[in-house]
């Protein structure tokens, strides 16, 4: 389309700019670099094309600040035209480093996380024991969870029961573990927590368990968002292209990116050392490859993301003997974690009580690609007069075959931390180095040395070496030997030989020295497949001249597992048995279910029984009698697809939907409503008062509602699925309008034929 300079509007949606052009005005529909970008204004002057300096900008030129004239197309370097009159469209080539485009993300670093959808309801998970040895012991486990959409409590007891027949003595135990509210908003990344609890640490701090309050970044609230630094690959394509990044020779990402600069960010399960390849095949089949070597640590936080906690409350002591025993004294504590950049992470800890306080900082660095992380913190305590400090330094370093790993963590003077006040000071040293090598064709082999020592007591140093090797597809073999460094004659050496049969068979034979003494172990088992079945475990050992025997058979079915089994070891031998699982009350039902340890949900089909459900598209289940079924386990904050069967329901029902996505939040229920209704239909079949059948496209209007009215179809047949008890229906014919009334069968299956029903 031509046009010449006249007053007036503008064409939508074009790039213009109102400085003056030579020329016959035009507007051209623009592709550059292969990118359509629409119209744009220019000039046609004695053959040449003119634009202004800020329509080239737009269109993504770099030029200089002062321009601000109309450039002459012609007068850009290495720019090519391909100027079509007829069409009136400009198609541009011009190389990247005359361009100033944005860089296209590909692979985006976070997805939406979902909105969880919390119900009402409460759990019991109970684990229980018993045994036969010299009278009875018994013992159990059990976590109560009652939730809501505002949190989730949670109550965790140990129960211990014995009695003796040789003394006829009983004893009963009751422990009350751990016992809180917690209350989560994943929006904000923040989680609170009310009443017993560990506290935040880094890794040369030790946590303390309190009872108080505590509240904090929790990343698991939007497990979709990628917390550690990623890789990014940079390139730059001259023409539309496609792109495949492959990592230590396996496909990571494929797809389109427009012409200009780009950047692919890899899947977050990369660690360590490892080499990419980026390989661009532009829109004229030309193919390019760019080599990258890149370290990469999981344990640093991305740039910008921040990871904090605080908490205030007082020190449980005790634990899993007294049920209420805390100490007198508050205590404090605080962690933060920052992510500088994608390569140093630092953070900062303090923790303070009566008489103490107690601070120090960290930092996780990768100085260079491929050169591993330095690990770094230095802390400082003062307690009632007494003070003292912490360091530590350590380095780790991980690629396809070799890995390597040192850290040093020692205390000076009388350092201490809020622990302290309850037990034991921290080690005064402790260091470890662990090197890992893979040979290929010769195994695995590690090599690893240990030094431990707490204040005022001599050190403990091991040596330990490590091989392992698949000699087949289905048999391995792993040796190893471990030293005591200050005492000769403390070692041990092993050679374990493992199979893998079918059926989820494993057996093993092991020999083992320990200072003196040879043992031999055979071992078979059948692990429980995880959709329930039978399991078995049997074991026998000989140390010197004395012999031992287990065996144990187990059933994991839909409501729990049960298992029982016999040992037998030197002047002892017992039977025992036990359970595990959970109930569950919520969406006006009772479950027994396996144990419950993350989310679940309850679906419900309106009442309706028998219908099969669908977790992922694997069958879980049907419902009830009361039309609910439990389906476990589910993921928290993330997307679990249930969907139900719409075949296996009756001809008479209108389903609203037939999958959803069920969110539920920290470890608590959700309700999917699957709504499913019983309709009144049928095929109605009406002939005119001499019995011949409707013409067909005669209208039929049902209970005078002009929103149901329905063709008359073959054999005078109409359609109804929205029936009342009684019903009138009135027909309307080329010959005029005639009416009938009807009711529809108290009782049928499916969807019945009704009549021939005469309409007069």
């Amino acid at each position: 389309m031509a046009e010449v300079n006249t007053p007036g509007g503008q064409p939508d949606g074009i790039i213009n700019d109102t400085a003056r052009i030579p020329g016959i005005d035009l507007y051209l529909d623009v592709t550059l670099n292969g990118n359509h970008l629409g119209l744009a204004h220019f000039g046609d002057a004695n053959g040449k094309l003119y634009a202004s300096a800020n329509t080239l900008r737009q269109l993504g030129f770099r030029l200089p600040k002062e321009a601000t004239d109309a450039v002459s197309l012609n007068n850009i370097d290495q720019l090519k035209i391909d100027y079509d009159v007829q069409q009136q469209t400009l198609n541009m080539t011009v190389p990247l480093s005359q361009l100033d485009s944005a860089t296209t993300e590909l692979n985006g670093l976070n997805m939406q996380s979902p909105a969880a959808a919390k119900s009402r309801g409460m759990l019991l998970n109970y684990d229980l024991y018993a045994a036969q040895q010299n009278g009875t012991t018994a013992n159990s486990f059990t976590e109560f969870r009652a939730f809501n959409s505002e949190g989730v409590f949670s109550s965790t007891q140990l129960t211990r029961y014995s009695e003796q027949t040789n003394s006829g003595s009983q004893g009963n135990e009751f422990s009350r573990l751990d016992t809180s509210w917690r209350s989560s908003f994943p929006d904000k990344l923040l989680a609170v927590t009310v009443g017993d609890t560990l506290t935040s640490s880094l890794s040369w701090s030790r946590p303390t368990r309190i009872a108080g309050i505590q509240i904090g970044t929790d990343y698991s609230l939007q497990p979709y968002l990628r917390t550690a630094p990623l890789p990014t690959f940079l390139g730059s394509a001259t023409l539309p292209s496609s792109v495949e990044l492959f990592v230590n020779g396996m496909k990571y990402y494929n797809g389109q990116v427009p012409s200009g600069n780009f950047a692919i960010n890899t899947m977050p399960n990369i660690s360590g050392a490892g080499n990419a390849q980026v390989v661009m095949t532009d829109a004229l089949g030309r193919t390019t490859t760019q080599n990258f070597s890149f370290y990469n640590d999981q344990q640093l936080l991305r740039e910008g993301l921040k990871d904090w906690s605080a908490e205030v409350g007082v020190v449980r002591k005790n634990y899993g003997y007294a049920s209420n025993d805390y100490g007198s004294t508050p205590a404090a504590s605080g962690t933060w974690r920052y992510g500088v950049s994608n390569t140093l992470t630092t953070g900062i800890h303090s923790e303070a009580t009566d008489g103490l306080a107690n601070g120090g900082v960290s930092s996780d660095w990768i100085p260079g690609s491929q050169s591993g992380t330095i690990s770094t913190s230095l802390a400082f305590s003062t307690d009632r007069g007494q003070s003292g400090s912490l360091y530590s330094v350590g380095y780790r370093w991980a690629g396809t075959r070799f890995s390597f790993g040192a850290s040093t963590t020692a205390t000076t003077g009388n350092y201490h931390d809020v622990a302290t006040h309850y037990g034991t000071a921290p080690p005064a040293l402790n260091s470890n180095v662990v090197v890992g090598y893979d040979t290929g064709y010769l195994g695995n082999v590690s090599l690893s040395y240990l030094q431990f020592r707490y204040p005022q007591e001599s050190a403990i140093r091991y040596a330990n070496a490590n091989w392992f090797k698949s000699v087949a597809e289905n048999v391995y073999l792993s040796a190893g030997y471990s030293q005591n460094m200050d005492d000769k004659s403390d070692r041990s050496v092993y050679l374990m030989v493992s199979v893998t049969l079918d059926n989820r068979i494993t057996a093993s034979t092991t020999v083992q020295r320990t200072n003196n003494q040879t043992g031999y172990q055979v071992n078979a088992s059948q692990s429980q497949p995880s959709e329930g079945g039978w399991g078995w475990n049997v074991a026998a050992d000989q140390q010197d001249s004395q012999q031992s025997g287990q065996g144990e058979v187990g059933y994991l079915g839909r409501y729990g597992n049960v298992y029982t089994g016999f040992n037998n070891m030197p002047d002892n031998h017992y039977g025992y048995a036990g359970a595990s699982g959970s109930l569950v009350m919520m969406g006006g039902g009772l479950f027994a279910a396996r144990e419950i340890t993350n989310g679940f949900a309850v679906v419900s089909t309106d009442g309706v029984p028998d219908v099969p459900v669908k977790l992922q598209n694997n069958p879980v289940g049907t419902t009830n009698n009361s039309g609910l079924l439990l389906v476990t386990p589910l993921n928290s904050y993330q997307k679990n697809l249930l969907s139900i069967d719409p075949m296996s329901l009756p001809a008479n029902t209108r389903i609203t939907r037939i999958e959803a996505n069920a969110t539920p939040g920290d470890r608590s229920g959700t309700l999917v409503n699957f709504t499913i209704e019983s309709v009144r239909a049928a095929q109605v079949v009406l002939t005119d008062a001499r019995g011949k059948v409707i013409p067909e496209g005669s209208q039929v209007r049902l209970n005078g509602d002009q929103s149901q009215t329905v063709p008359v179809g073959f054999d005078g047949m109409a359609y109804f699925d929205t029936l009342k008890q009684h019903n009138t229906l009135q027909v309307t014919t080329n010959s005029g309008t005639c009416s009938v009334q009807f009711d529809y069968p108290a009782k049928t299956e499916g969807i019945p034929q009704i009549g021939p029903l005469a309409c007069k």
